[in-house]
């Protein structure tokens, strides 16, 4: 593409992957998105204490990037899932979530986004009602404050084994939650694709109603291989299974989908972890570049 990435897409970037904040912390990772310029997007999530939410929500006024909340570690580090069958555990889940809205409002963002919990063979339609339940509640929740939601798909049965996708199946249930709450939308990860053992190409066409945000990372599917499942790897990780290649196709896939909308520009971020002791620096940069790459190539 001739034309600049940055007409289509808002480009942003996962700031708790990017810049783990057990090893990074949290400010000064969030000064150093907000003073670059490749950025239009951010997206954050809980922010635990008083003082740096404050600090937080001062930077993010300044910087003119779109605010985007990601609930999904308010499920995962506690272990909440918002398909429990058990009702009183769905109603925890409901409630980080909720509580997730309005610290996303706080902080400027105009919506958040989640994911699926575990799931059993045995009470899979049950666990899509409880699901159901929890999305539609939060969604009402949500719309008062004119914000939107989002649902991250995931795999079913590699690492996260989330209820939500694959790709058909998440299709089923944006439909049924657009029935009643049309702030409802889908997030798709290039990176996920290996994991539900799909391509671009199938999950695009297949979601194109429902999705309104999109993330871009890398993958290690092969069994026994460092950094196996849902690690988000750099591009050019060992046995991993994206790089120029399927970043450019991907693009491609969402340039005739119609998804290049200048006007109405989705969010399109980098989810990419250093493994171990990699320098985020570093690995922020190698992102940077596969997309330039991608981008030109597409």
């Amino acid at each position: 593409m001739k034309e600049s990435i940055h007409k289509y897409f808002q480009v942003g970037t996962v700031l708790w992957m990017s810049y783990p904040p057990e090893r990074c912390g949290f400010l000064e990772p969030l000064k150093k998105i907000c003073s670059d310029d490749f950025f239009d997007a951010v997206e954050i999530t809980q922010i635990a204490q008083d003082k740096e939410r404050e600090t937080a929500k001062r930077l993010l006024a300044q910087s003119h990037l779109k605010v985007c909340y990601g609930a999904q570690p308010r499920l995962l580090t506690p272990k909440l899932n918002p398909n429990a069958i058990d009702e009183g555990e769905r109603e925890k889940a409901e409630k980080t979530l909720l509580e997730a809205v309005d610290e996303a409002e706080y902080l400027g963002a105009k919506g958040i986004a989640f994911l699926a919990g575990k799931w059993e063979k045995e009470t899979r339609e049950k666990a899509f009602s409880q699901l159901l339940k929890t999305t539609r509640n939060v969604c009402d929740y949500a719309a008062a404050k004119q914000m939107q939601v989002e649902l991250e798909v995931f795999d079913f049965d590699m690492d996260k084994a989330a209820l939500i996708g694959p790709a058909p199946y998440a299709a089923e249930f944006a439909a049924k939650v657009r029935m009643t709450n049309n702030n409802f939308g889908l997030m798709v990860d290039l990176s996920h694709f290996p994991t539900t053992y799909e391509n671009s190409r199938f999950v695009i066409e297949t979601l194109k109603p429902y999705i309104t945000h999109l993330h871009i990372g890398n993958a290690v599917v092969k069994k026994g291989c460092e950094a196996y499942g849902d690690q988000h790897p750099r591009f050019g990780f060992p046995e991993s299974a994206n790089d120029v290649e399927e970043v450019t196709d991907f693009f491609r896939v969402l340039r005739k989908e119609g998804f290049f909308r200048k006007e109405e520009p989705l969010v399109l971020s980098l989810e990419v972890k250093p493994w171990k002791d990699e320098e985020p620096d570093i690995i922020l940069a190698n992102t940077k570049r596969v997309i330039r790459r991608a981008w030109a190539m597409a």
